[in-house]
């Protein structure tokens, strides 16, 4: 006989939780900051729309393929049924507060993955049963493992013809590494999918499709099965007992490890980032949804349970750390910018410490400029409630902000802090734009500045040669939502050019260069004296500017000027006026001369001294370059191969998925515009293929001077 667990979303809400002897109506450690992680079509947004579904946060499930869900509220996202943008929301499970973020899988959206997680304290990440790791299962993966966010594995649509959860598994361990302690089994597969098997508490538990998942029920594991999960029960408890002591302990006296030691265990480890629980279940089907959100709330962390927020002091550069905690001095993160039409801008802030009260004023270290938080709101999608606090550990939205930009820190001015900055891909994909008639300009540069602000992988340049208007993006469909974005919501019309290659400019050598800036401007002589060197750096680690200079040569207080016009000079390259990277320049001696020294004399000689080292140094031209998979039949190995080797690619690997082929090869991106359709042609619509960006590459000398006349 099977017990109705005590999950249904009727009963699972406790947003009504009595207040704390604080205020706040959730303790700090029952705050949960998760995001839903994964590559395109594993199934995130129906996740998403399932846990808000049954922890009561909605009364109707939406599905991504009616456009009706919750979370992709965005026209574009309804249409193409793709999540472009992540959206923030709050639910309640088991006294639980629950910030959940769902993020886009398609790669020319990571910049969104990216500054969610820099905020968030867990990660589910989905899989397909069907597909394993996908390559923007990878990306996002590796994204939470540089931030060390804590991470949960549920293999999704184990109803689906094809499922291999076995396989998916191997697949997860060979490809990412991942250390897996596999908590569930899937009951039956494909259209015979029932449920889960809960290894910890070693029940079954199943769905009934009648009560569409609402009331998941508990019973003993089926007889062909009970084998099986005793089996794997115990390759569960070896696994945690060999991160952890005290289930080691109890293991050593008897292999029956109690289920609530096993389960802090296992949160212990997952905590120290040293293993990831795995489940499985089928969103569409409503199967494994509440054991995933009890999984949320049993193993991933609160904000008491991870380390300090480090920073640093705005003046001194000293080291500082903020702990969770209401009453200690106030310090956020803004790690997203949206544009209202009704209400402005809105800044998504992730509190570290203090509380976030309105009608405070918070302090931005970066520009150094006091306002008021008018408005605080809870966010939900693209609807938003007031409260009068955002609590330490939690996530809401300042709405009415104007100085502030992605990565800004908010603190309190008496007791300032700068949090470490959201570091940003370039951009890849470049496209000139123009407004269809003159009187819309005006509205188009609003449009563009908006936009931009929005989003950090978006760049506006004006070309000083031809005086186009260049936007430069993720990818294609990055730049065409975009353009979609400025019809439908800024109402103007403007008219695109082709996609082209976003190049950039290196260096080769290390060369060095001195200029003297001597100029007589309003009858005032004006001197700057600045020597400098430059040298190529890693490929990868971007541009930097160090001061080596002593303040007796060049005065403390012209320093930002210089460092200013170095790091705008390399803006801007010597061989086809793209962006230098990959540069290090170290300003070594200059001269200081009392009443004629100024600002914009050091400004200029710095300048032009940079342009003569960057002359010097050999620069080069690089390209983009994208890491390409192609899964095609067998029979049209040869022709894909062949393909991929006349656009300049260099294959990397060749492996099998069932009675596939899976290549994975790196091609330069100035030759896979149109690659979609000639895919199509070669394999007659029988292969796919996904790209994301890799690295840069020098382009070869024979194509530079095509590329340098173009």
């Amino acid at each position: 006989m099977g017990t109705v667990l005590n999950q249904s979303k009727q009963s699972s809400r406790c947003a009504e939780d009595a207040p704390d002897a604080s205020g706040r109506p959730h303790p700090l450690a029952r705050i949960r900051n998760i995001g839903i992680i994964a590559h395109i079509d594993a199934g995130k947004t129906t996740v998403s729309e399932r846990i808000l579904f049954f922890s009561g946060r909605v009364h109707r499930m939406g599905e991504v393929h009616d456009g009706n869900t919750v979370m992709d509220w965005m026209a574009q996202e309804q249409e193409r049924g793709i999540t472009i943008t992540s959206a923030a929301t709050t639910c309640f499970w088991r006294g639980h507060q629950i910030h959940l973020i769902d993020t886009p899988g398609h790669v020319d959206f990571t910049a969104e993955v990216e500054r969610s997680l820099r905020v968030l304290d867990g990660a589910v990440a989905v899989f397909c049963g069907v597909a394993g790791v996908q390559p923007q299962s990878e990306t996002v993966w590796n994204q939470a493992r540089r931030y060390h966010v804590p991470r949960m594995v549920f293999v999704n649509k184990m109803d689906r013809k094809g499922a291999r959860f076995d396989w998916v598994v191997s697949n997860i361990r060979e490809r990412l590494g991942a250390p897996l302690a596999v908590t569930q089994l899937p009951w039956g597969s494909e259209e015979s999918f029932r449920g889960v098997v809960d290894l910890i508490s070693l029940r079954a538990i199943e769905f009934p499709v009648a009560e569409q998942g609402s009331a998941p029920v508990s019973c003993a594991i089926p007889s062909e099965m009970a084998a099986l999960a005793e089996e794997a029960r115990t390759r569960l408890v070896e696994t945690v007992a060999e991160q952890d002591e005290a289930v080691l302990a109890s293991y050593m006296e008897s292999p029956d490890v109690p289920a609530d030691l096993l389960r802090a265990g296992l949160r212990r480890a997952t905590l120290a980032n040293v293993l990831v629980p795995l489940l499985c279940g089928s969103a569409l089907q409503n199967v494994g949804i509440q054991p995933l959100l009890d999984a949320v709330t049993d193993y991933f962390p609160s904000p008491l349970d991870i380390p300090d927020i480090e920073g640093r002091h705005p003046k001194t550069e000293q080291i500082l750390h903020r702990k969770a905690g209401d009453h200690d001095p106030f310090c956020a993160l803004v790690f997203k910018i949206a544009t209202d039409s009704f209400v402005g801008k809105l800044a998504y802030v992730r509190v570290y410490s203090g509380m976030l009260r309105k009608g405070t004023n918070l302090y931005n270290p970066r520009t150094r400029v006091r306002e008021r938080a008018m408005r605080i709101v809870r966010i939900h999608a693209n609807q938003r409630e007031e409260v009068d606090v955002l609590y330490s550990g939690e996530i809401g939205g300042w709405v009415g902000v104007k100085g502030v930009v992605t990565g800004d820190t908010l603190c309190s001015e008496n007791d300032p802090v700068l949090l470490e900055r959201i570091a940003f891909p370039e951009p890849v994909v470049a496209m000139a734009i123009e407004p269809r008639t003159t009187a819309d300009r005006p509205a188009l540069a609003l449009a563009l500045e908006a936009l931009s602000s929005e989003d950090p992988t978006f760049r506006v340049h004006v070309d000083a040669e031809t005086g186009q208007t260049l936007i430069s993006g993720m990818g294609e469909l990055h730049l065409d939502i975009l353009k979609d974005r400025m019809l439908r919501e800024f109402k103007v019309p403007a008219n695109a050019g082709k996609p082209m290659v976003s190049y950039r400019e290196t260096v080769q050598i290390a060369a060095s260069a001195e200029q003297i800036f001597e100029r007589e401007i309003g009858g005032r002589m004006q001197a700057g004296h600045v020597q400098l060197a430059i040298e190529p750096r890693v490929r990868g680690l971007g541009n930097a500017v160090q001061m080596a200079v002593s303040t007796q040569d060049i005065p403390s207080e012209f320093h930002s000027a210089i460092e200013e016009s170095l790091l705008d000079g390399l803006r801007t390259g010597v061989l086809a006026s793209y962006p230098m990277t990959d540069v290090c320049v170290r300003v070594t001696d200059g001269s200081f001369r009392p009443g004629e020294s100024t600002e914009a004399a050091y400004s200029n000689a710095a300048s032009m001294a940079l342009r003569d080292a960057l002359l010097k140094s050999k620069p080069v031209l690089l390209e983009p370059v994208m890491a390409v998979d192609v899964v095609s039949p067998e029979e049209y190995m040869g022709e894909v191969l062949g393909d991929i080797n006349a656009r300049r690619g260099h294959v990397r690997e060749l492996s099998t998925q069932e009675d596939l082929r899976v290549i994975r090869a790196d091609v330069p991106l100035a030759e896979l515009f149109g690659y979609a359709s000639a895919l199509r042609s070669l394999t007659k619509g029988r292969a796919s293929y996904s790209m994301e960006p890799k690295s840069f590459d020098i382009v070869p000398e024979a194509l530079q001077s095509g590329i340098l006349n173009h």
